[in-house]
């Protein structure tokens, strides 16, 4: 039996948030970060390095690879995405071109995130108590609320914003589960006739989530998905009448049917790998991790963390229904995720989704005075941010204030600032915007369940706008291997090989793309008349290359970061090893 809702929501609490609007957020928040940068290090350049060679004849792309070195992820999709995206717009630049299907992967997420909220809210479970003489809300118009919500919610994510513009396998990870989130949760309320969408979506999501580097999650999400529908049918509905029992068990051996193709599909391609590491296991200390992994959970899905626990609490009755136990599975298996494997913010990233939705559904449950302190937290945060992002830039331009000017020079030792009307324009209107919604939201407006995320994502959107146009010289020096890369390609001679030893893919990717240099692994028989160490591996150089064939030329030290130097060595002679070796650099 149905238990009672906790939400108490009249018809004028449902007024749709704007299309307009709502597309205006997206667009200022997808393409700003996508545009006018260059690859950052490290997986972003990295992934981009294997999508380049990717594109070469003699690749193979069932092992995508960078110079004979495996991937940091045992993914497939997110590389043959670029390599395809390379080969078809060979009129874009290849960093700019890898970048087109991973931006339609965002807006995938942001589209089926609102679809997804949609059919959850759309459940019996989910809706507002009716009233005694009429004016609860609508069925439609509640769930259009309430996945107006959840898309605010997930714009308001901290930690979407960086990742969520790279080019990496995290990134297609979260595109495709975010549509297997969709699948499962609107495949109820269509009929039997129509189900083919919802169980294609549920294949591409499960099955690209696999191919992108999580197959056991894949298969888990799609078991939780099997068990959140047989739950709901058991505890968390009236269903009655046969036919919706019929359909119902129908989905359940459709999801499981999916699930089990996919785990035959990461069999066949050999995609398990065993990644679970607690914290701890890699010898360091237990206690130092978890506390990592608190803050990095506290901070990263801030603000709907907060809200989420909040749903659970006054949705405790409804638990087994449909609309509370998929967010929290989905969710569940992310943060278990994140708790046991090493790349923990990528693995975190795809509980946004999720927790944007049990965000949601926490709204028409809140008192006016939390809507309120969450009003002002986010005014006081966000506009705190983005007056510290102008007056920063401002001293970049004039040197004024002299600390935020001092402070700069001395994190980024060479930097010279630009200006760019396009960037100053756009900082401007976003700013001005911002203004106008503060002045809005302090007004009458109280009515709109929405309206307690409207300046969460607001703000989150002015302040990524505001780094990625005032800041965006500054960050790509910082986050660019750029600079030294250029600075390598002015040491040797054009057109000559270069070998490599102990350069990691990302720095690697940048020597070639930056640098445009042709490399090679280093081997005991020196080739290429060059040859560039990490100084990290300096010490192991002689077990690999034979050293009276190279003298040191210089080091190179990347501005921003003193641990990444680089050592170049001019080839001496490759047949009079008779010649003295030069001694290496003091690391």
């Amino acid at each position: 039996m149905n238990k009672p809702s906790p939400a108490l929501i009249a018809q004028s609490a449902v007024r749709r948030l704007p299309r307009f609007a709502l597309l205006l957020f997206s667009v200022a928040y997808v393409l700003p970060g996508f545009l006018g940068r260059g690859p950052w290090k490290y997986e972003d350049i990295a992934a981009f390095g294997v999508m380049r060679e990717l594109t070469s004849a003699t690749a193979n792309w069932l092992q995508p690879q960078l110079l004979g070195q495996v991937t940091g992820f045992d993914a497939l999709m997110p590389y043959w995405l670029g390599a395809i995206a390379i080969k078809g717009l060979p009129f874009l630049d290849p960093a700019v071109a890898v970048r087109v299907p991973f931006g339609m992967l965002l807006i995938l997420t942001l589209l089926a995130t609102w679809y997804a909220v949609y059919y959850l809210a759309r459940s019996p479970q989910a809706q507002p108590v009716a009233f005694a003489f009429g004016g609860e809300a609508s069925p439609v118009d509640y769930a259009r609320a309430i996945a107006d919500a959840g898309l605010l919610a997930l714009i308001a994510s901290l930690g979407l914003a960086q990742l969520s513009h790279e080019t990496t396998p995290a990134m297609a990870q979260l595109g495709f589960t975010a549509l297997a989130f969709y699948a499962m949760a609107s495949s109820p309320y269509r009929r039997a006739t129509k189900i083919l969408g919802p169980a294609l979506g549920l294949l591409a999501g499960l099955a690209g989530l696999a191919l992108s580097g999580a197959p056991t999650l894949a298969v888990l999400l799609g078991i939780g998905g099997a068990l959140v529908e047989w739950t709901h049918m058991r505890w968390g509905s009236n269903q009655t009448d046969a036919a919706s029992k019929r359909q119902s068990w129908q989905w359940v051996l459709l999801i499981a049917g999916i699930t089990l193709l996919v785990c035959l599909l990461a069999y066949g391609l050999d995609l398990w790998r065993w990644r679970i590491l607690l914290p701890g296991a890699d010898g360091q200390p237990a206690w130092n991790e978890w506390r990592s992994l608190g803050r990095l959970l506290l901070w990263f899905t801030w603000p709907t963390w907060p809200l989420a626990l909040w749903t659970l609490w006054r949705w405790r009755k409804q638990l087994a229904s449909r609309h509370v136990a998929l967010p929290l599975w989905f969710a569940g298996m992310a943060v278990a995720a994140t708790l046991t494997t090493t790349a923990s913010d990528r693995s975190l990233l795809l509980s946004l989704p999720p927790l944007a939705a049990l965000a949601a559904f926490a709204l028409p449950t809140l008192k006016r005075s939390v809507a309120s302190l969450i009003d002002w937290f986010t005014l006081l945060f966000f506009t705190g941010c983005g007056t510290i992002i102008w007056v920063v830039w401002i001293a970049m331009q004039t040197g004024i204030p002299r600390q935020p000017a001092a402070n700069v020079a001395r994190l980024a030792p060479g930097f010279e600032p630009s200006f760019s009307w396009l960037a100053f324009l756009s900082a401007v209107a976003a700013t001005l915007a911002w203004t106008w919604l503060v002045k809005w939201r302090a007004s009458a407006q109280r009515a709109p369940i929405w309206k307690s995320l409207v300046l969460p994502a607001g703000g989150a959107t002015l302040c990524w706008l505001l780094l990625m146009t005032l800041w965006l010289p500054l960050l790509d020096y910082a986050r660019s291997y750029a600079p030294t890369s250029r600075l390598v390609a002015s040491l040797v001679n054009k057109n000559a090989c270069v070998e490599i030893y102990g350069v990691g893919s990302a720095q690697a990717a940048a020597l070639q793309y930056h640098g445009k240099l042709e490399l090679r692994q280093a081997t005991s028989t020196a080739v290429c008349p060059y040859l560039v160490v990490d100084i990290d591996a300096q010490t192991t150089l002689s077990n690999t290359v034979n050293l009276p064939d190279w003298a040191f030329q210089a080091t190179i030290r990347r501005p921003t970061d003193k641990k990444e130097d680089l050592l170049l060595f001019k080839r001496v002679s490759i047949d009079n090893h008779a010649k003295p070796g030069v001694k290496l650099p003091p690391p």
